[in-house]
C-alpha cells in the first residue's frame, strides 16, 4: 500500500485505514434522530435553474426522473417538469436551497491536493483488509454503543459480505472463494449526475433469497438461480430475456412459451394473469410460488431481493484512461422486506395523493433507523456507508440516510425502487452479467428507448448540458457550439460509443476527486454530495413554492429496450 505526503499530514489512508483503532473520528452517533435539512428527501438536482438568463426556452433535464409511470408504480409525476412544487416550511416565504455544499468555494482546499496525492489516495482500497474480507464487517462485529441504536449488544444491520471479486458470469466471490449469493451485471447509467464523467463509477449487485438459488431438492444451483434472475429481469423489463440452454422437463417449467417442454434459450415474457397467462419461477422457488410464500408479478421484484450498490472515486491507469478506482466513497443497500401486490400499492399511492393534497406542506417522514435502515411505503429498507475523515467506511446517520429515501420512493424513473436493472446492458457470453472491456470503458452505443429514440442524445438535447447544473465545460464544448448549436459531428460519434460523453478526462477525473474528497474532510455530506469544483451557478439559492419552471410541456421518458 502507498501513503503520500498529504494523507500523513492528517489524513490517514493505507493500513489504518483499512483497519486501525479508535474511534471513528467523524465522531457520528446513530441514536441521533435530528435532521437539521428537513428537505433531506428532495435531491439537490430539483432546484435546478432550469431557464438561462435571457433564455426563452428552459433547459429540461427534469423529464429523466418526473414523468408519466408504468403501472405499478402509481407515483409518475410529470408535473413536476412544470414547477417547482416544493412544501412551504418557512411561512409563506422563499425556500431557501438547504444544499449548500453547491454554492460552496472550495477552490483553496482543492488546490492543496496534488494530483500525486489524490491518485495514491483513490488507488487505496478501503473495502477489503489484507485477506481480502470486508473490513467494515470485522468492525461492526464489536459495535460501539453510539452505533447501536437498538441496544441489543451487536450491529442489527447489513453486514458487508461481498467479495467484490467475479467469475466470468458475473457471480461474486467472498474472500474464502465461495459464492455470496451477489450478482453484478452491466447497464446504462441514468442520464445526468450519475455519469462517471460528472464524479463517480459505481458497480450493481443483486441478489435472490435462497430459494431461488436451489434446485427442487434443495441443492445449490447456479444453473437454476441463473434462469431466476433471468425471469426477474423479464418481469422487471417486461421483455423476453436470453439465456444460456436450459431443458424445460428437468425444471417442469415452458420458459420460453412454446407450449412445449423442451431445450429453452429465452424466457419469454407474458404475464397477463387476467387472461389467464402467468409465469413461473424455477426450482424450489417455484414450489414456493405455488405455496403461496413467493410471489411473482411485472414489474415487481420478489420479497427478500437485496441490491447492494458501490460507489467509487475516479482511478486513471498508466494508458490514462479512467477507470473505477479501488477505493469506495459510499456502500449503499437495499432489501425488499415485503410484498405489496398491484392493489396494495394503489391504495398507498392514492392515499398518499390524498394527504399531499389536504396538506401540501406535509414533510415525508420516514420510518426506521439508521442501523436496519430506513423503510419507504412500497416495502423496501435502505441503508448506507460512507467515508469517515480517514478514509474509512463508517455507517450513515439517520439524515445522511434520508437523502437516499426520495429517489427510492416511487419516481418515475424506478421499478419497485430500482434504477439499474431496468436499465441493464444485454448481449455477450454472459447476457450482460458482470462486466466486459466494453462496458468497463462505456464503449457501447447509444442505447435506443421503447419509442425508438437515442437515450444520451435526446438528455443532451433536452438539457443543452451533460449533467442537471449545466456545469460540466467538458460536455458543454464537445457537444455544442458557441453559439449553441449542436456539434453534429460530435453527436454523429454518440451513436456507436458512449465513452466520449460518460468519461472525463484524466484531468477532469483527478479535479472532481479532489472536491470530494474536500467534503470527506469536512464530513458536510447533509450539505451535499455534488463533487463540484467551482460553484454552481445554475441552481436557486432559494424559491418560491410552485413557481414554474419555464418548462411549458412535460416530455416522456420511455424505458430503454432491450439490445
Amino acid at each position: 500500500m502507498h501513503t503520500s505526503l498529504f494523507l500523513r499530514a492528517g489524513l490517514l489512508a493505507g493500513a489504518f485505514a483499512l483497519g486501525g483503532c479508535g474511534r471513528d473520528d467523524s465522531g457520528i452517533d446513530l441514536h441521533t434522530r435530528a435532521v437539521a435539512n428537513r428537505l433531506a428527501y428532495i435531491p439537490p438536482q430539483c432546484f435546478t435553474r432550469t431557464l438561462d438568463s435571457g433564455a426563452v426556452k428552459a433547459q429540461n433535464p427534469c423529464y429523466v426522473c418526473h414523468a408519466d409511470a408504468a403501472v405499478p408504480n402509481y407515483q409518475g409525476q410529470p408535473e413536476l417538469q412544470l414547477a417547482y412544487a416544493f412544501p412551504q416550511i418557512q411561512g409563506g416565504r422563499d425556500v431557501a436551497n438547504p444544499w449548500t455544499n453547491l454554492f460552496a468555494d472550495h477552490a483553496a482546499a482543492i488546490g492543496n491536493i496534488s494530483d500525486r496525492d489524490i491518485a495514491r489516495y483513490v488507488a487505496d482500497d478501503n473495502y477489503h483488509d489484507q485477506g481480502g474480507a470486508p473490513v467494515l464487517a470485522k468492525r461492526l462485529a464489536q459495535v460501539p454503543q453510539r452505533l447501536d441504536v437498538n441496544g441489543d449488544g451487536r450491529w442489527s444491520g447489513y453486514l458487508p459480505d461481498a467479495g467484490f471479486r467475479y467469475d466470468t458470469q458475473g457471480y461474486d466471490l467472498a474472500a474464502d472463494g465461495q459464492a455470496s449469493g451477489w450478482r453484478r451485471f452491466s447497464y446504462y447509467p441514468l442520464p445526468g449526475a450519475f455519469m462517471p464523467t460528472n464524479g463517480s463509477f459505481d458497480d450493481v449487485l443483486i441478489r435472490l433469497p435462497p430459494a431461488f438459488r436451489e434446485d427442487e431438492q434443495g441443492a445449490a444451483s447456479t444453473a437454476v438461480y441463473s434462469i431466476n434472475l433471468a425471469i426477474v429481469e423479464a418481469l422487471i423489463r417486461r421483455a423476453d430475456i436470453d439465456i444460456d440452454a436450459a431443458d424445460e422437463k428437468l425444471l417442469g417449467v415452458d420458459l420460453d412459451g412454446d407450449g412445449s417442454l423442451a431445450s429453452a434459450v429465452r424466457v419469454h415474457y407474458d404475464w397477463q394473469p387476467t387472461a389467464g397467462r402467468d409465469m413461473s419461477y424455477v426450482g424450489r422457488a417455484r414450489l414456493e410460488q405455488v405455496a403461496g410464500s413467493l410471489h411473482l408479478a411485472a414489474g415487481l421484484y420478489p420479497e427478500g431481493t437485496e441490491f447492494l450498490h458501490s460507489v467509487r472515486y475516479l482511478a486513471v491507469d498508466a494508458e490514462g484512461k479512467v477507470r473505477a478506482a479501488p477505493r469506495m466513497k459510499e456502500l449503499r443497500y437495499a432489501r425488499k422486506r415485503r410484498w405489496l401486490s398491484y392493489s396494495d400499492l394503489r391504495h398507498d399511492a392514492g392515499r398518499e395523493a390524498r394527504e399531499a393534497e389536504l396538506n401540501p406542506n406535509r414533510l415525508e417522514h420516514f420510518n426506521g433507523d439508521p442501523e436496519q435502515g430506513l423503510q419507504n411505503l412500497i416495502g423496501w429498507s435502505y441503508q448506507g456507508f460512507i467515508e469517515d475523515r480517514r478514509g474509512r467506511l463508517r455507517p450513515q446517520t439517520y439524515e445522511e440516510t434520508v437523502q437516499c429515501m426520495g429517489c427510492h420512493g416511487g419516481l418515475s424513473a424506478t421499478e419497485d425502487g430500482s434504477f439499474a436493472l431496468p436499465r441493464k446492458a444485454s448481449g455477450g457470453a454472459a447476457h450482460g452479467w458482470g462486466s466486459t472491456a466494453a462496458t468497463e470503458a462505456y464503449a457501447l452505443p447509444d442505447p435506443l428507448r421503447s419509442d425508438g429514440a437515442a437515450e444520451f442524445a435526446t438528455y443532451l438535447k433536452n438539457n443543452h448540458a451533460g449533467d442537471e447544473y449545466r456545469a460540466n465545460g467538458e460536455i458543454l464544448k464537445r457537444y455544442f457550439q458557441a453559439d449553441g448549436t449542436a456539434n453534429a459531428a460530435a453527436f454523429k460519434a454518440l451513436q456507436g460509443d458512449l465513452s466520449a460523453l460518460l468519461l472525463p478526462s484524466p484531468q477532469r477525473a483527478l479535479l472532481l476527486d479532489k472536491a470530494y474528497r474536500v467534503l470527506v474532510q469536512e464530513q458536510s455530506f447533509t450539505k451535499g454530495r455534488d463533487a463540484l469544483p467551482a460553484p454552481a451557478v445554475n441552481v436557486h439559492r432559494e424559491i418560491a413554492p410552485d413557481t414554474p419552471t419555464g418548462v411549458t410541456e412535460a416530455l416522456a421518458a420511455p424505458r430503454l429496450g432491450v439490445r
